[in-house]
């Protein structure tokens, strides 16, 4: 956006919609089903592995360059890692921005900026209130508060998170609604359970009678059976049927239908669709210890990769300045979920020390850990106490 054009936005004089076409209207993919998919326990253990694991990894301003010191005086620091928001943890807001990602394809935050353009607080907005408007210098987003007012924001004033795009660049589509069919198949499925042993697991059936009923004998019969067999209490009880009344089922049983089938099938198609490890939400019929360590590796590189890098990419783009772009960067800190508890990290440090390969410095920027003066001096001067002569034997072999 011109600099004329945002400064007369900031002072008030931004041309609004006046009943032309001046603005561009179009409508985002809003799944109304999104509370109804999250009933699926595997959704909701999707959403949550993804959306909870994300919040709670470490999030730091990074000053750019070698030493890798947090930008902990910056404002923005303390909006993503300690409070977002005065309701709102880092970490709540963050969860919260993360699982509307994945449920409706958006996630969208006021930006509140202090007087020197800084950011101060991010006040997220539920996706559902929120269109976006494409003008003819860029686009805006539009949302209705608690008091009914419309209110209008330019794109440097809102925080926009978005899943892969679909036509349109500036929305994001959820893997919920662009799966669709597959999530009403479980939806189906665990309604049919659900009604099958709501109704004492018995099947449904026709009651045949050798004569002709009146319509009041059909009523009165009907509510005589059901207040007897129908319901979860009157399971296992036994019908007593007199003159040549026969009981005949018309639908299948759970056996024939394969219900129990479908549903492990079903969780391990939801889980594709969230490129979600079965392990991860639970789903232990293929896995063993070795496995279940690999695939928990498999799920940060290949499932919150592209999440993290998002949130990165978002935060420089529309949280810092291009002045700030430069000095500083946005990172999660990843480590310990790739190389597993304390042993096993200190055993792969121990070992590239040892080789001579990581150096201690390297080593403790990896943890986060401050810097020690003349660490790697030392470590130096050790190897060569342990091996003398071992660098005159690299020079020569190098020569």
């Amino acid at each position: 956006m011109p600099m004329i054009t945002r400064l007369l936005s900031r002072l008030g004089f931004e041309r609004r919609a006046n009943g032309d076409n001046y603005w561009e209207n179009f409508a985002a993919l809003r799944t109304g089903s999104q509370g109804t998919a999250e009933s699926v326990s595997a959704v909701y253990a999707c959403v949550s592995a993804i959306s909870e694991t994300i919040a709670s990894l470490p999030l730091h301003l990074f000053e750019r360059g070698d030493d890798r010191a947090k930008a902990m005086k910056h404002s923005l620091y303390s909006v993503l890692h300690d409070m977002a928001n005065p309701y709102q943890t880092a970490l709540e807001f963050r969860e919260w921005m993360q699982a509307s990602v994945l449920l409706t394809g958006n996630a969208y935050a006021r930006i509140e900026r202090g007087y020197d353009g800084q950011v101060r607080a991010l006040h997220p907005i539920p996706s559902g209130k929120v269109t976006v408007l494409r003008t003819s210098t860029g686009h805006v987003y539009e949302y209705t508060d608690s008091n009914a007012n419309l209110i209008r924001l330019l794109s440097d004033e809102m925080f926009h998170l978005r899943h892969r795009a679909g036509d349109e660049v500036l929305i994001g589509i959820s893997p919920i609604a662009a799966s669709r069919a597959t999530i009403d198949l479980a939806i189906a499925e665990r309604d049919h359970g659900n009604a099958t042993f709501t109704n004492g697991a018995r099947l449904a059936g026709i009651l045949k009678f050798p004569q002709k009923l009146k319509p009041e004998q059909r009523t009165a019969l009907k509510t005589s059976w059901d207040s007897q067999y129908s319901g979860a209490a009157n399971s296992g009880k036994t019908a007593v049927l007199e003159e040549g009344v026969e009981y005949q089922t018309v639908s299948m049983t759970l056996e024939d239908a394969e219900w129990i089938a479908a549903r492990q099938f079903s969780v391990e198609e939801i889980a594709r669709i969230f490129r979600v490890p079965p392990t991860v939400i639970g789903d232990l019929r293929h896995g063993n210890y070795s496995n279940s360590v690999e695939m928990s590796r498999q799920f940060v590189t290949m499932t919150l990769r592209r999440h993290l890098v998002m949130w990165e990419q978002a935060i420089s783009q529309q949280l810092l300045t291009p002045a700030g772009r430069r000095a500083y960067k946005p990172e999660h800190s990843v480590e310990g979920l790739l190389r597993g508890d304390a042993t096993n990290r200190a055993d792969f440090y121990d070992k590239g020390i040892s080789s001579g390969w990581l150096l201690p410095s390297e080593a403790r920027r990896l943890e986060n850990l401050p810097m020690i003066e003349g660490i790697d001096d030392i470590q130096t001067k050790e190897r060569q106490r342990a091996n003398p002569g071992a660098d005159q034997r690299s020079m020569a072999a190098a020569s």
